[in-house]
Protein backbone atom coordinates (compact mmCIF):
# COMPACT_ATOMS: atom_id res chain seq x y z
CA UNK A 1 0.00 0.00 0.00
CA UNK A 2 1.03 3.60 -0.48
CA UNK A 3 1.53 6.22 2.20
CA UNK A 4 -1.06 6.86 4.92
CA UNK A 5 -2.18 10.49 5.26
CA UNK A 6 -4.06 11.87 8.27
CA UNK A 7 -6.30 14.78 7.25
CA UNK A 8 -7.26 17.14 10.10
CA UNK A 9 -9.89 19.45 8.65
CA UNK A 10 -13.35 20.48 9.90
CA UNK A 11 -14.75 21.72 6.56
CA UNK A 12 -16.44 18.73 4.93
CA UNK A 13 -16.04 20.03 1.37
CA UNK A 14 -12.28 20.40 1.84
CA UNK A 15 -11.56 17.11 3.58
CA UNK A 16 -13.74 15.23 1.09
CA UNK A 17 -11.85 16.85 -1.80
CA UNK A 18 -8.48 15.99 -0.27
CA UNK A 19 -9.44 12.42 0.65
CA UNK A 20 -10.92 11.74 -2.79
CA UNK A 21 -7.87 12.97 -4.67
CA UNK A 22 -5.37 11.31 -2.35
CA UNK A 23 -7.15 7.97 -2.55
CA UNK A 24 -7.37 8.31 -6.34
CA UNK A 25 -3.58 8.54 -6.32
CA UNK A 26 -3.30 5.38 -4.23
CA UNK A 27 -2.79 6.94 -0.79
CA UNK A 28 -4.68 5.74 2.27
CA UNK A 29 -6.42 8.45 4.28
CA UNK A 30 -8.20 9.07 7.55
CA UNK A 31 -10.14 12.23 8.34
CA UNK A 32 -10.64 13.77 11.77
CA UNK A 33 -12.43 17.09 12.25
CA UNK A 34 -11.07 18.39 15.57
CA UNK A 35 -7.69 18.84 17.18
CA UNK A 36 -8.81 16.70 20.11
CA UNK A 37 -9.25 13.73 17.76
CA UNK A 38 -5.65 13.83 16.53
CA UNK A 39 -3.96 12.05 19.44
CA UNK A 40 -6.33 9.02 19.34
CA UNK A 41 -5.82 8.83 15.56
CA UNK A 42 -2.03 8.86 15.95
CA UNK A 43 -2.26 6.17 18.62
CA UNK A 44 -4.46 3.97 16.42
CA UNK A 45 -2.03 4.09 13.48
CA UNK A 46 0.93 6.36 12.89
CA UNK A 47 0.49 8.21 9.58
CA UNK A 48 3.28 9.02 7.16
CA UNK A 49 2.18 12.66 6.95
CA UNK A 50 -0.42 14.98 8.50
CA UNK A 51 -2.43 17.58 6.57
CA UNK A 52 -3.40 19.97 9.36
CA UNK A 53 -5.89 22.84 9.19
CA UNK A 54 -4.86 25.89 11.18
CA UNK A 55 -8.38 27.05 12.13
CA UNK A 56 -9.91 24.07 13.92
CA UNK A 57 -12.75 24.19 16.46
CA UNK A 58 -11.40 23.80 19.99
CA UNK A 59 -7.72 22.87 19.87
CA UNK A 60 -6.14 24.90 17.05
CA UNK A 61 -3.84 23.56 14.36
CA UNK A 62 -0.93 25.46 15.92
CA UNK A 63 -1.55 23.75 19.26
CA UNK A 64 -1.87 20.36 17.55
CA UNK A 65 1.42 20.92 15.74
CA UNK A 66 3.12 21.81 19.04
CA UNK A 67 1.71 18.63 20.57
CA UNK A 68 3.04 16.53 17.68
CA UNK A 69 6.50 18.07 17.98
CA UNK A 70 6.60 17.67 21.78
CA UNK A 71 6.30 13.86 21.75
CA UNK A 72 9.32 11.70 20.89
CA UNK A 73 7.23 9.23 18.87
CA UNK A 74 5.81 11.97 16.61
CA UNK A 75 8.60 14.53 16.74
CA UNK A 76 9.70 13.85 13.15
CA UNK A 77 6.23 13.26 11.70
CA UNK A 78 5.82 15.48 8.60
CA UNK A 79 3.12 18.16 8.93
CA UNK A 80 1.68 20.37 6.18
CA UNK A 81 -0.44 23.25 7.47
CA UNK A 82 -3.57 24.30 5.58
CA UNK A 83 -4.81 27.80 6.23
CA UNK A 84 -6.50 30.87 4.84
CA UNK A 85 -3.88 33.02 6.60
CA UNK A 86 -1.57 34.25 3.86
CA UNK A 87 0.40 36.94 5.64
CA UNK A 88 4.15 36.40 5.90
CA UNK A 89 4.10 36.70 9.70
CA UNK A 90 1.49 33.93 9.91
CA UNK A 91 3.47 31.66 7.55
CA UNK A 92 6.55 32.21 9.66
CA UNK A 93 4.58 31.43 12.82
CA UNK A 94 3.29 28.17 11.35
CA UNK A 95 6.75 27.07 10.23
CA UNK A 96 8.29 28.13 13.54
CA UNK A 97 5.81 25.90 15.36
CA UNK A 98 7.24 22.93 13.50
CA UNK A 99 5.24 22.59 10.30
CA UNK A 100 7.28 21.24 7.37
CA UNK A 101 5.29 23.15 4.76
CA UNK A 102 2.43 25.60 4.43
CA UNK A 103 -0.44 25.70 1.87
CA UNK A 104 -2.76 28.69 1.61
CA UNK A 105 -6.48 28.26 0.96
CA UNK A 106 -7.97 28.22 -1.60
CA UNK A 107 -5.34 25.81 -2.84
CA UNK A 108 -4.64 23.90 -6.02
CA UNK A 109 -5.04 20.14 -5.54
CA UNK A 110 -2.07 19.36 -7.83
CA UNK A 111 0.06 21.72 -5.73
CA UNK A 112 -0.93 19.94 -2.50
CA UNK A 113 -0.16 16.57 -4.12
CA UNK A 114 3.22 17.81 -5.30
CA UNK A 115 4.12 19.08 -1.82
CA UNK A 116 3.05 15.79 -0.21
CA UNK A 117 5.10 13.76 -2.67
CA UNK A 118 8.10 16.05 -2.24
CA UNK A 119 8.14 15.55 1.53
CA UNK A 120 7.49 11.81 1.33
CA UNK A 121 10.30 11.33 -1.21
CA UNK A 122 12.60 12.79 1.44
CA UNK A 123 11.30 11.05 4.58
CA UNK A 124 9.79 7.81 3.23
CA UNK A 125 10.79 7.26 -0.40
CA UNK A 126 9.39 3.71 -0.52
CA UNK A 127 5.89 5.09 0.09
CA UNK A 128 5.88 7.05 -3.20
CA UNK A 129 8.21 4.91 -5.27
CA UNK A 130 6.60 3.44 -8.39
CA UNK A 131 8.54 0.21 -7.91
CA UNK A 132 9.32 -1.93 -4.87
CA UNK A 133 12.31 -4.23 -5.21
CA UNK A 134 13.60 -6.89 -2.83
CA UNK A 135 16.01 -9.59 -3.94
CA UNK A 136 14.70 -10.90 -7.26
CA UNK A 137 11.11 -9.81 -6.61
CA UNK A 138 9.88 -6.62 -8.31
CA UNK A 139 6.47 -5.02 -7.70
CA UNK A 140 5.37 -2.31 -10.14
CA UNK A 141 2.69 -0.14 -8.51
CA UNK A 142 1.75 1.62 -11.75
CA UNK A 143 1.41 -1.41 -14.02
CA UNK A 144 0.15 -3.62 -11.17
CA UNK A 145 2.67 -6.30 -12.10
CA UNK A 146 4.90 -8.57 -10.03
CA UNK A 147 7.87 -10.55 -11.27
CA UNK A 148 10.51 -12.80 -9.77
CA UNK A 149 13.64 -12.87 -11.85
CA UNK A 150 12.42 -13.39 -15.42
CA UNK A 151 9.10 -14.92 -14.32
CA UNK A 152 5.88 -12.89 -14.26
CA UNK A 153 3.68 -13.70 -11.29
CA UNK A 154 -0.10 -13.56 -11.64
CA UNK A 155 -1.72 -12.27 -8.43
CA UNK A 156 -5.28 -11.40 -7.54
CA UNK A 157 -5.90 -7.72 -6.62
CA UNK A 158 -6.02 -8.66 -2.92
CA UNK A 159 -2.79 -10.68 -3.12
CA UNK A 160 -1.14 -7.73 -4.89
CA UNK A 161 -2.20 -5.30 -2.14
CA UNK A 162 -1.06 -7.75 0.54
CA UNK A 163 2.38 -8.17 -1.02
CA UNK A 164 2.70 -4.41 -1.61
CA UNK A 165 1.88 -3.65 2.01
CA UNK A 166 4.34 -6.20 3.38
CA UNK A 167 7.14 -5.21 0.96
CA UNK A 168 6.81 -1.54 1.87
CA UNK A 169 8.12 -2.21 5.39
CA UNK A 170 10.46 -5.23 5.32
CA UNK A 171 10.89 -6.83 8.74
CA UNK A 172 7.85 -5.17 10.28
CA UNK A 173 5.41 -7.71 11.72
CA UNK A 174 1.72 -7.10 11.07
CA UNK A 175 -1.01 -8.88 12.99
CA UNK A 176 -3.88 -10.48 11.10
CA UNK A 177 -6.19 -7.76 12.39
CA UNK A 178 -3.87 -5.03 11.07
CA UNK A 179 -3.65 -6.69 7.66
CA UNK A 180 -7.42 -7.07 7.51
CA UNK A 181 -7.82 -3.37 8.27
CA UNK A 182 -5.17 -2.13 5.87
CA UNK A 183 -5.54 -4.54 2.96
CA UNK A 184 -9.24 -5.42 3.06
CA UNK A 185 -10.37 -2.09 4.55
CA UNK A 186 -14.07 -1.78 5.31
CA UNK A 187 -15.06 -5.24 4.06
CA UNK A 188 -16.99 -6.63 7.01
CA UNK A 189 -17.48 -10.05 5.45
CA UNK A 190 -13.96 -11.35 6.04
CA UNK A 191 -12.33 -12.65 9.20
CA UNK A 192 -8.76 -13.28 10.31
CA UNK A 193 -8.67 -16.75 8.73
CA UNK A 194 -8.97 -14.99 5.38
CA UNK A 195 -5.51 -13.51 5.94
CA UNK A 196 -3.99 -16.97 6.40
CA UNK A 197 -5.66 -18.22 3.21
CA UNK A 198 -4.38 -15.30 1.13
CA UNK A 199 -0.88 -15.48 2.59
CA UNK A 200 -0.82 -19.18 1.68
CA UNK A 201 -1.88 -18.41 -1.90
CA UNK A 202 0.63 -15.57 -2.14
CA UNK A 203 3.45 -17.83 -0.96
CA UNK A 204 2.49 -20.49 -3.50
CA UNK A 205 2.53 -17.93 -6.32
CA UNK A 206 5.80 -16.31 -5.26
CA UNK A 207 7.91 -19.40 -4.60
CA UNK A 208 8.43 -22.38 -6.87
CA UNK A 209 10.67 -25.35 -6.38
CA UNK A 210 13.56 -24.39 -4.13
CA UNK A 211 12.98 -20.64 -4.28
CA UNK A 212 13.14 -19.00 -0.87
CA UNK A 213 9.88 -17.92 0.75
CA UNK A 214 10.06 -14.12 1.29
CA UNK A 215 7.19 -14.07 3.81
CA UNK A 216 7.96 -14.81 7.44
CA UNK A 217 5.37 -16.15 9.87
CA UNK A 218 5.79 -14.90 13.43
CA UNK A 219 3.94 -17.32 15.67
CA UNK A 220 1.32 -15.61 17.79
CA UNK A 221 1.92 -12.27 16.08
CA UNK A 222 1.35 -12.34 12.33
CA UNK A 223 3.35 -11.94 9.14
CA UNK A 224 6.27 -9.93 7.78
CA UNK A 225 8.21 -9.60 4.56
CA UNK A 226 11.60 -11.03 5.50
CA UNK A 227 14.10 -8.17 5.67
CA UNK A 228 16.93 -10.66 5.02
CA UNK A 229 15.39 -11.82 1.73
CA UNK A 230 17.74 -11.42 -1.22
CA UNK A 231 20.79 -10.58 0.89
Amino acid sequence: MSAYILIVEDEAAIHQLLAYNLESEGFRTKVVETGEDVHPALTEEMPDLVLLDWMLPGLSGIEVCRMIRSKPETQKLPVIMLTARGEETERVRGLATGADDYVIKPFSVPEVMARIRSILRRVKPEAVSETLLSGDITLDRIKKRVSRGQRDIALSPTEFRLLEYLMQSPGRVYSRAQLLDRVWGNDNFVDERTVDVHVGRLRKNLSRGRELDPIRTVRGSGYAFDERFGR
